[in-house]
């Protein structure tokens, strides 16, 4: 049997074979992403940090306080980095006020698509 994958571009579905998916992920591996460089280890630590606890967070949005208060970071550099993770899109989105409210691949606005993790916590997906 062929196996296939369908992708979304645009308003255009493709269909790719799993050797084509197998040969894109072979090369990806080791193939380091250009669009991370910018991020820091603290940078990847809130992020983390955000994926994780918006489920935990009882679907609140999560504060720049909260976030630095938990890492032990300076409130600052905590804004900052959410300001530069936004500004890259793809990883989080904040509230005019400054609260986190998605974080990929989760997210506290709702939508149709429902995530209850075995711990019992619940949170939409992104």
């Amino acid at each position: 049997m062929n196996e296939f994958l369908l992708v979304g571009r645009g308003r255009q579905i493709h269909k790719v074979s799993s050797e084509q998916l197998r040969q894109h992920l072979e090369h990806v591996q080791h193939t380091p992403s250009t669009r991370l460089s910018f991020m820091t280890l603290d940078h990847h630590q809130v992020r983390n940090f955000v994926v994780r606890e918006l489920p935990r967070n009882g679907g609140q949005t999560l504060s720049a306080q909260t976030i630095s208060m938990q890492l032990g970071l300076a409130l600052s550099e905590v804004r900052t980095i959410l300001d530069d993770l936004q500004q890259h899109l793809v990883f989080l989105v904040q509230k005019p006020a400054g609260k986190v409210c998605w974080a990929f691949p989760v997210t506290v606005e709702p939508t149709p698509h429902r995530l209850t993790f075995s711990t019992g916590e619940s949170v939409f997906a992104a």
